[in-house]
Formats: C-alpha cells, sequence, structure tokens
C-alpha cells in the first residue's frame, strides 16, 4: 500500500504537493468516502476520486524531453483557451504534465512525465537541479551589475545565487545583452524577477539546459523520449536526507 497522495501524483494528475493541498481541502475521494488526512495509504483496489474524476490508472511511465515553443502555456488546460505544452504530444492515450513551469513566452528545455516521483524529486529545492538559461536583456550590464548578480539578488527576502553569469553577445547599437545565467532554484519567473530589480528588462527567454540534459538535437516543438541512462542519471541526482 501508499500513501494517497503518492499514488495521485503517480496518475499524472498533480505534483505531490498540490495532492496534498487537494486532500486537505476535501477533494479527494477513497470508496466514496471524502478524505481530508494526509497518513491514508491506498491499494489497487481502492476507487478514488479526484475532483469528482475518477483517478487513472497508470501502467506505464513516460519520460519526454521537449523543444518548448513561445506561445504555449505550462498546464494541461487553460480557461483562456490558450495552447498548452500537451498538445505537442502526439500520444494522447497516457496523461504527461510538465516538471516545473516555463513561461508562456519562454522557450526551451522542459520534461514532460507521469511519473509523479520523479517529477516531485527534480523540482525539489535541496536537489539542487542546475538550469541554465540565455537571457536576453535590454539595456548593457555594468561590471557593479555583474557583480550585483553573482553576489546574489534578494526577491521576497530570499536572495538568489546564480550558479553562472556570463556575457555571450553586446549589440552596442541596440543597447542589448545576451547573457548565459544559470540557477538552481524554480519559483515563478524568477529569472525576469532578478534582472528586472536590477533594471534590465528580459526581451526573451530561453532553458538551455536542464542538468546534463539539453534539446540541441530537437527543432522548436520537437520533443523525444528520455532514454534509460538519462533517466537512472537524473534519477541519481537526488540528495541523500537520511
Amino acid at each position: 500500500m501508499e500513501r494517497l497522495q503518492k499514488v495521485i501524483a503517480n496518475a499524472g494528475v498533480t505534483s505531490r504537493r498540490k495532492a496534498e493541498e487537494l486532500i486537505l481541502d476535501g477533494k479527494v475521494k477513497v470508496n466514496g468516502k471524502v478524505v481530508t488526512e494526509l497518513g491514508v495509504k491506498v491499494d489497487d483496489s481502492d476507487a478514488i476520486v479526484v475532483n469528482g474524476k475518477p483517478l487513472p490508472k497508470v501502467d506505464k511511465k513516460v519520460y519526454y524531453l521537449l523543444n518548448k515553443p513561445s506561445g504555449y502555456i505550462c498546464s494541461l488546460s487553460d480557461e483562456k483557451g490558450r495552447k498548452v505544452v500537451t498538445d505537442l504530444i502526439e500520444d494522447k492515450s497516457i496523461r504527461v504534465y510538465p516538471v516545473g513551469r516555463l513561461d508562456y513566452d519562454t522557450t526551451g528545455l522542459l520534461i514532460l512525465t507521469n511519473d509523479g516521483d520523479f517529477a516531485n524529486m527534480l523540482s525539489h529545492p535541496s536537489n539542487n537541479v542546475e538550469k541554465l538559461y540565455r537571457v536576453t536583456i535590454d539595456g548593457l550590464l555594468t561590471a557593479d551589475e555583474i557583480y550585483a548578480l553573482k553576489d546574489g539578488i534578494d526577491i521576497d527576502g530570499v536572495k538568489v545565487v546564480p550558479t553562472r553569469v556570463k556575457i555571450k553577445k553586446r549589440n552596442l547599437n541596440k543597447k542589448t545583452e545576451i547573457v548565459e545565467f544559470g540557477i538552481v532554484e524554480g519559483r515563478n519567473h524568477i529569472v525576469k524577477r532578478v534582472f528586472d530589480s536590477i533594471n534590465h528588462p528580459v526581451l526573451k527567454l530561453k532553458r538551455e539546459s536542464y542538468a546534463f540534459l539539453n534539446v540541441n538535437d530537437l527543432q522548436i516543438g520537437q520533443y523525444r523520449d528520455l532514454n534509460p541512462k538519462e533517466i537512472k542519471k537524473l534519477k541519481e541526482l537526488k540528495k541523500d536526507t537520511k
């Protein structure tokens, strides 16, 4: 038997953290009864309903690497009718969801899966998985601003210290700059917020790598399966918290 929130996450409905919130909010039923405690364990014979919908059975775990285009949101659906990243996945028989988020206008590397444990592990800040971005900004960074970025920028009381900051290209005529920017945390819009805080708005943003993965072999909008070696290597990124 496994904990209810883990079973929900493994079914690809949502993350484990969100599953816990749904349970506490009384939006999960097991065998017709509302469950509001996180310690409940279930097995394959139990009928689980989340937000009024039966929990799908998961027989096969899949792992995709996508080169996300601009104009797609990282969600399973959108009330505004915008395109979602799962629209790009041809096989609709298995429900997958993105690991973390890229903004609507952000492009680049995105992992999608129906393995809740795997997604939760990669997203957990304690595992310090580096995400590398190619950031096009308005204006040219001064030496003091580069130093401030490397030293860390305070965002909502939490210091954001990048893993790397490197100027890749300067356009003196347009007064724009391309910066290689590495980060391990994953708060919403965090890269844009960092550069906004030093008055250099982000004009274009692309995630170029995630840990050891990149999308150099994929055209925009294309995806591929992660191979067993890559999956194993990603799982090995988990820190021992014992």
